[in-house]
Formats: structure tokens, sequence, C-alpha cells
């Protein structure tokens, strides 16, 4: 390898490697959650936006699922986050017996539809985007969740149907 005899370019260390940005993960106060649900019988998405993610926001979200819903039994299968199956969210369920939370798994997911429309919603209001407070977070998640539910579909958890179309075969013939 030849040594570098000119400086590097902006965004380059200095022997040669890209220099990656870390990450903040930090809990300051300008963290925004989003809450999902997906009613998988027609596709359409309901989303809310929090400062934290406790059982008083998550009582208050699935409220708002709940007025989204009028009739019939609301399943909310789930995973096992303590604010999901605190005193407080179980007390606040036997106010409201429509609602019947369903746990999936530790380790499993992909047991839940929600996680593939979450793949699907990431990508269309925050992937590549950098936002400079929470209103544009807010303004992002309402325009995809619009998006989406304009063009919402059934979501059936399933094998994708095999191909209507026949490919033709080649026979190869040895002599």
């Amino acid at each position: 390898m030849i040594p570098r005899t000119f400086p590097p370019a902006p965004g380059w260390s200095p022997d040669g490697h890209r220099i990656k940005n870390e990450l903040d993960y930090s809990r300051g106060p300008e963290k925004t959650w989003v809450y999902g649900a997906l009613r998988v019988r027609d596709g359409q998405e309901l989303t809310m936006k929090a400062t934290s993610r406790n059982s008083a926001f998550y009582q208050q979200f699935l409220q708002l699922v709940e007025d989204a819903n009028l009739v019939g039994d609301i399943y909310v299968i789930t995973d096992n986050l303590s604010s999901h199956n605190s005193v407080s969210t179980r007390t606040w369920l036997e106010d409201h017996p429509r609602i019947q939370h369903v746990f999936i798994p530790v380790g499993a997911c992909w047991l839940n539809l929600q996680e593939g429309w979450w793949r699907i919603f990431r990508k269309t209001a925050l992937a590549g985007r950098s936002f400079g407070d929470r209103d544009h977070i807010t303004h992002a998640t309402e325009v995809a969740t619009a998006q989406l539910n304009a063009r919402a579909r059934p979501w059936i958890w399933s094998r994708p149907a095999p191909p209507t179309r026949r490919l033709r075969r080649r026979y190869v013939y040895f002599l």
C-alpha cells in the first residue's frame, strides 16, 4: 500500500477509515415514544405520540384503541413490557372488559403481526430523517399513519401464495 501523501477527505480519519458517529440513546427530556396498534381485519393503524413509555401513557393509548373500535371484543397482542402488565394497567383493564391482553412468548416477536407493520412504518416515517424537535416527529408520524391507512389492506399471517404463472421447463439432454 502506498502511504497517503495528501490530507484525508472530510469524514475520514487520518488512517483512512470512515468516522462513525456514536448513536445517542440518552433519556433526555426530548425523547418521544410512538405507540401503535394494527387492526388486522382491515389493516388500519392507530398511532399515538408520548413523552414517556409508562403505564399512564399505555392506558391512554388503550383508551384510544377502545374509542376507535366501538363494538366487539378487542384482543391486544403485546409483548411483556412492564407497563403492559403493571398493577395500574391490570386495574384499568378490569374497568374495560372488552379489552383482552394476549402476551406473546418471550423471544418470539415474529408472532406479532404488528412487528411487520412497525418495519414499514419506521421506513415511511423515520428512516433517513433527522428531526429538530418533538413536533417534527409528531408531524412525520401523523403523515405516515395517514398514508399507510389510505392504502391499508387486511394483514394475513401466512406463507405467500404460490406464483400463478407457470415456468417453462427446459430439458437438457445428455448423450
